[in-house]
């Protein structure tokens, strides 16, 4: 039987509000914040992680060792 592989990747976007970064993952409807933007990146990975915790990744669309891709965005410097 020809299994059928899930997304390896999990989407998220970082952007920098008026106090803290927030990190979003439409995806799986998981949202958190930090006060720097590697905080940020760890309370990104343990929300998808506890969001994940015991659900079926297959029934998700997920391959089983799914990867956090982050996109930034960034603000222009000004002069």
């Amino acid at each position: 039987m020809h299994a059928t592989r899930g997304r390896r990747t999990i989407h998220a976007t970082i952007t920098k509000g008026e106090t803290h970064y927030v990190a979003e993952c439409e995806q799986l409807a998981v949202v958190t914040q930090g006060t720097t933007i590697d905080e940020t990146i760890q309370n990104l990975r343990e929300a998808v992680e506890l969001h994940l915790e015991g659900e079926d990744l297959a029934a998700l669309g997920l391959a089983p060792d799914p990867v956090i891709m982050v996109s930034m965005e960034l603000q222009p410097w000004a002069a």
